[in-house]
């Protein structure tokens, strides 16, 4: 098995499976390769049901994205245009509903993030959740204006955020395991 074999200033022996199944071993820096070789044997079995599984999720992905239709020019402001409309509604249904109050919100075309929310209470948005199922979309814009109570991940953070929407963690798991493919439309 093609592993690479990483010494540092660690106790403990470690193994990593990256996306493409590249396996990485981390080891103390006194820790023998035969100690490395033998730990990767005991494992070899978990090493090799993870890169399957991730081989599996890779080609769920790719048919997945190869579903997606392409946006034109034309789209992509449609729905832009779109988004600003849904989040500005949304946006003050939740913050009604919540007792919150927030500044303008500016719909973006972000690449790493969903939205945000700003000290002053200006709201981001990423035009892509328009793609997403509206209970997706109503997780992020809750989230956001959660923080204008608790501008951090607090334990009260997410009670504020479970109290408007008991179910967030399965909307939250939504778009951890479906957010690439809006990104890459």
């Amino acid at each position: 098995m093609e592993y690479e074999l990483i010494h540092s200033s660690r106790k403990t022996l470690a193994i990593q499976i990256a996306a493409d199944g590249k396996v990485t071993v981390r080891v103390p820096m006194r820790c023998s390769r035969a100690k490395a070789e033998s730990f990767i044997e005991e494992k070899k079995e978990w090493i090799l049901r993870k890169q399957k599984e991730l081989r599996l999720r890779a080609k769920e992905q790719e048919q997945k994205r190869e579903q997606l239709p392409i946006l034109s020019e034309e789209d992509y402001q449609n729905y832009r245009m779109l988004a600003e409309q849904v989040f500005r509604q949304r946006a003050a249904y939740f913050a009604g509903q919540m007792g919150v109050s927030y500044g303008r919100i500016t719909i973006r075309d972000q690449k790493t993030r969903w939205g945000s929310c700003s000290s002053k209470g200006n709201l981001n948005f990423n035009w892509r959740l328009v793609l997403a199922p509206r209970e997706v979309l109503d997780y992020v814009v809750v989230h956001e204006l959660a923080h204008r109570k608790e501008m951090n991940h607090s334990a009260r953070f997410w009670r504020l955020v479970e109290e408007e929407l008991p179910d967030y963690p399965q909307r939250k798991n939504w778009l951890r395991v479906n957010g690439e493919l809006l990104m890459r439309r």
